[in-house]
């Protein structure tokens, strides 16, 4: 018999271990000092650091929310459709109806919520594929706000948006833009959900082995739904936040944030817990991609570089995340205590 193979040193393990989890913030660490010595008048600025805050607020949080149904093995491709509505619909409220603003807004983030329990619905009950289910509730999506809006913009009459309306993207704390702390608060507030409460543990077990869930009794169809509603209501909050920012209804505008928000959900899954979706993964993952736009845009790059850019990291990203999770499961193997095997009894 040849002997089994000697175990990786300790060494070994937690360097590789390290480099795992926080390889990817130690990538983004070293491309700002890259960009910031190929640009030292322009990128390493306290205006530049607040223009990308600013401008990847929304695609930040549209990836947390694109975030929570990969945990369970889920993806819902409506959240582009999702934004598109909340932020045409908020515009709709305000602008043309003349709403107050506040109860605008929180219809619409409940509005949100309910599409994202549909599509849970859709997706357990109906037994759909989740990539056919959301594909096909997003269309009905961009229906109904080109139905709402005719395929025209909505443009706010002579006396603009409310002020305090704009104000809650517009404003600032602490020298930055208040955006960027709504991205840091969601992010704390999905990481507390998912890594410290039961509700992100039976996520997470259900996204690993469904059939597990079901024999420990995990009602893995009621916490799916949980998690699509979840992503709704998230998608609501950025339809009002890209509303507040843009300050007309664009019924295409939606489209434009799918990619984004999948490539930062999915490359967050290799970083801080390889291997699965987490919270703080994906804000590290948008902070990455920012500044790789934020940096090529200053240098000068075509217009199509964006998209280029973007495409290539999906595919890095989808890449790293099925070698994290293949990488884990080899662990989880190798560390299982095994059991000497026995022949069985043999009764005369």
């Amino acid at each position: 018999m040849t002997p089994p193979p000697a175990p990786r040193p300790a060494l070994g393990r937690r360097f590789g271990h390290l480099l795992g989890a926080y390889g990817l913030l130690a990538l983004t660490a070293l491309l700002f000092l890259a960009f910031s010595l190929a640009l030292p008048d322009t990128f390493p600025t306290l205006d530049n650091i607040s223009a990308v805050l600013s401008n990847q607020s929304v695609p930040a949080i549209l990836a947390l929310g694109a975030m929570v149904p990969i945990v369970t093995a889920k993806f819902d491709l409506s959240i582009g459709y999702g934004l598109g509505l909340a932020h045409v619909m908020t515009m709709q409220l305000i602008a043309t109806e003349g709403w107050p603003w506040p109860l605008a807004c929180l219809v619409v983030v409940l509005g949100g919520a309910v599409v994202g329990t549909f599509n849970g619905v859709v997706v357990e009950f109906a037994r759909i594929d989740s990539f056919i289910a959301t594909l096909g509730t997003g269309s009905i999506l961009y229906a109904l706000t080109g139905w709402i809006t005719n395929g025209a913009r909505i443009i706010p009459g002579p006396h603009g948006l409310p002020a305090a309306f704009t104000d809650i993207y517009d404003s600032r704390f602490l020298g930055l833009p208040v955006s960027a702390f709504y991205v840091l608060a969601l992010t704390a507030v999905l990481w507390v959900l998912l890594e410290r409460l039961p509700l992100g543990r039976y996520l997470y077990v259900i996204g690993s082995n469904p059939r597990a869930a079901d024999l420990v009794g995990i009602p893995t169809r009621r916490y799916v739904i949980y998690a699509f509603t979840g992503s709704g209501l998230i998608v609501g909050i950025a339809g009002v936040l890209l509303a507040a920012q843009q300050r007309i209804g664009n019924p295409s505008v939606g489209l434009d944030y799918l990619l984004p928000a999948f490539v930062g959900a999915l490359l967050g899954s290799t970083a801080i817990k390889p291997g699965r979706a987490n919270a703080l993964g994906t804000l590290i993952a948008v902070v990455i991609l920012a500044i790789g736009l934020a940096g090529i845009g200053q240098l000068g790059a075509q217009f199509w570089v964006t998209p280029l850019f973007n495409g290539t990291t999906l595919l890095i990203a989808v890449g790293m995340a099925g070698y994290a999770a293949r990488r884990q499961l080899r662990l989880r193997r190798t560390q299982a205590p095994r059991t000497p095997h026995r022949l069985p009894e043999v009764r005369s």
